[in-house]
Order: C-alpha cells, then structure tokens, then sequence
C-alpha cells in the first residue's frame, strides 16, 4: 500500500465516522438541522476520498508524485473546509456572509482535487500504452 492510498484511505474513514457520528447525534437529538454537513461529510469526506484510495491503489504509481501529493492535500484543505463550514453555516454560529467566501474557497479546492486526479488517471493510461 502506498503512503497516499493508505492516507486516502484513513482520512475516508475517519470522515465517515465524523459523518456517521453526526448522523447518530442528529437521531438522537430529533434536530436535523446538520443533514446537509451529514451529506457532505459521507459523499465528499467519506466515499470520494475512498475511490480516490482505490485509484491510487489500481492505476496510479506506488510512489507518489509531487502533483499527487498537492491533489492530496486539496482534497483535505477542501474537505475540511467544507465540512466545518457547512457545520458553522447549518448551526447558525457565523452568518452566510462571513461563510460564503471560505466555503466558495474550500469548494474550489475540492474541484481542483478532482481535477487533478483526472489528470493523473489520464497520464498513468498513457504511460502504460
């Protein structure tokens, strides 16, 4: 296992606990408010960064390269930023104006992310023809 496949990996898991703990909180609570920071944290944190292990793993080099390890890192700095912002917007404890534009930036590095994963699943299908 490589160290990004095996980080996708940990970090998809400890989203998905995060999102199903979050989840149990708002069954327990009777306060859905947080569904769509739920939604985000498990289809964003928790499945994307899982097919992106599987990528690593499947059809990307064992050794990372520096344009996997920025991908990596987008994705969190995305990651991360979505779901606390999306906690803070839902929970009403900043308004949407101070939100907007941290979450207009962590969105943007999400896409980014993904960007750069197609790009390197498209140099990897080349290097092996």
């Amino acid at each position: 296992m490589s160290t990004v496949d095996r980080a996708y990996l940990m970090t998809g898991l400890g989203y998905g606990i995060l999102g199903l703990a979050l989840g149990i909180h708002m069954a327990a609570s009777k306060d859905h408010g947080q569904f769509v920071t739920h939604a985000h944290i498990m289809l964003a944190g928790f499945a994307v960064s899982f097919v992106y292990a599987v990528c690593h793993k499947l059809w990307l080099s064992a050794e990372p390269c520096r344009l996997g390890k920025l991908q990596f890192w987008l994705h969190q700095f995305g990651m991360a930023g979505i779901a606390v912002g999306l906690f803070l917007l839902y929970g009403q404890f900043l308004s949407p104006e101070l939100l907007d534009p941290f979450l207009a930036l962590s969105s943007i590095a999400f896409l980014l992310a993904m960007i750069l994963m197609k790009v390197m699943i498209i140099r990897a299908r080349k290097q092996s023809v």
